[in-house]
């Protein structure tokens, strides 16, 4: 059982939790990521750890949700919206959240080398799903956080009157 390995996106999903949470605990631990390619999906290549990792995360999960509620820390960083190929495609976009949006647009153009940053907002982690379903509801989703829209300028406009009823992030 050991040897096994278990992908972070199954442990956020079991424990209930943002991938990125999971992140954060397996790299505070110093625990080893396996990069494996996904037999789902597109063959992308998916973040792992080894089941005894898994059962040393699973003992402190709680601890750290105490230790942010104690603290009272809550991930800020930025909602974003990425044109993946602006001149060809310019309504496929990738929306979502990072502490980090020049890393989070160096690793997108790792694929999409043309990908552009076209708006961005203060956001906390917990409103990303939200915020994702509010300004996506006219969209076509082609994949987890991409979708296609007809136009781009109302879904910023969307994004901007979400982010006018937010608290200061």
């Amino acid at each position: 059982m050991g040897d096994e390995l278990i992908s972070i996106a199954d442990i956020a999903q079991i424990h209930q939790r943002h991938r990125s949470s999971i992140h954060k605990l397996v790299r505070r631990l110093g625990f080893n990521v396996v990069k494996k390619k996904s037999d789902q999906g597109r063959g992308q290549a998916v973040s792992h750890i080894t089941a005894n990792d898994y059962e040393e995360l699973k003992s402190n999960i709680q601890d750290w949700d105490n230790a942010n509620a104690e603290t009272g820390v809550d991930s800020s960083g930025v909602f974003y919206v990425i044109q993946l190929e602006p001149k060809l495609d310019p309504g496929r976009v990738k929306v979502g959240f990072t502490e980090n949006l020049d890393e989070r647009l160096r690793s997108h153009r790792t694929s999409a080398p043309f990908s552009d940053i076209v708006a961005k907002w203060p956001c906390k982690l917990l409103w990303e799903k939200t915020a994702i379903e509010c300004v996506t509801q006219d969209c076509e989703r082609l994949y987890t956080e991409v979708f296609r829209t007809d136009n781009v300028d109302e879904l910023i406009q969307k994004a901007n009157q979400f982010f006018e009823l937010m608290p200061n992030a």
